[in-house]
């Protein structure tokens, strides 16, 4: 009776600590979004996507995004989608080097060569994301659904959400597919429901305090891959543009308030 009885307040005890600790977390998060670093990356962003560049010497404020040439209002929370000049899905950073090839004529080589900046020099993907995420506050999630490749995307994403293998036999839904997970300070969310997937997409991408970087969807992928011992996906690959359209489908409705402010 007394090991029972203190197995029960043992429990309880962490219960309340778990409690606790999911509000210091909270507190931490809400206090880190105040004055966020990401606005300075906007700004830059503005002006790397009106800046001339490549042999054709022009901007890519032409670029079309999903809205129409140069319409950046809701562009970012309409992705990822099916471009028809492209005959594929394409998420922002998959469509923004699109644009630098063929608007501005540089090679995919030149346009992919730093896809993912350090704290001393962002890469020119992620200060345009800040910028063009940044543009589609207030806007609902809505990626592209009805085109075939769209529901064929939106599938593969969530096998691969959930596919087991490497050599941790780990999935996306081993760290994100069960209530209550937390490493360190971080709560893993569970992002096949829609209340975690929407409270996720609609702030990424995120500034990290960590580090002191602005770092991009595809980047997150890529990272969890090598967190799960997985090789990193290349870029613009089939598998981040599905995962990302199953997670933002998964998401859908929430108002977009990024880009965010992550630990």
């Amino acid at each position: 009776m007394r090991a029972l009885l203190l197995a029960a307040g043992l429990l309880a005890s962490s219960a309340l600590l778990a409690q606790d600790v999911r509000k210091d977390v909270e507190k931490y998060q809400r206090m880190i979004a105040d004055s966020s670093p990401a606005e300075l990356f906007e700004l830059t962003g503005e002006e790397v996507w009106k800046k001339r560049q490549g042999p054709k010497n022009v901007s890519l404020e032409q670029c079309d995004l999903g809205e129409g040439p140069g319409v950046l209002k809701g562009a970012y929370a309409h992705l990822p989608r099916y471009f028809k000049d492209t005959d594929r899905v394409m998420d922002l950073e998959t469509r923004l080097v699109h644009c630098m090839t063929t608007l501005q004529g540089r090679s995919r080589d030149e346009a992919t060569k730093r896809l993912f900046g350090n704290e001393d020099k962002p890469s020119e993907l992620e200060y345009l994301s800040a910028y063009i995420a940044g543009e589609s506050r207030g806007v609902a999630l809505a990626p592209g659904r009805s085109h075939p490749k769209e529901i064929a995307s939106y599938e593969l994403g969530k096998k691969v959400f959930f596919y087991r293998g490497a050599s941790w036999d780990f999935s996306c839904a081993s760290c994100h597919g069960e209530a209550d997970k937390r490493i360190r300070m971080q709560y893993l969310p569970v992002l096949s429901t829609p209340q975690a997937a929407s409270q996720v997409m609609s702030t990424w991408p995120a500034y990290l305090i960590r580090n002191g970087q602005f770092k991009t969807m595809q980047w997150r992928i890529n990272d969890c891959y090598r967190q799960m011992r997985w090789p990193e996906p290349n870029f613009g690959s089939d598998v981040t543009i599905a995962l990302t359209t199953y997670l933002t489908r998964t998401g859908e409705g929430a108002n977009y308030r990024g880009p965010g402010t992550k630990r």
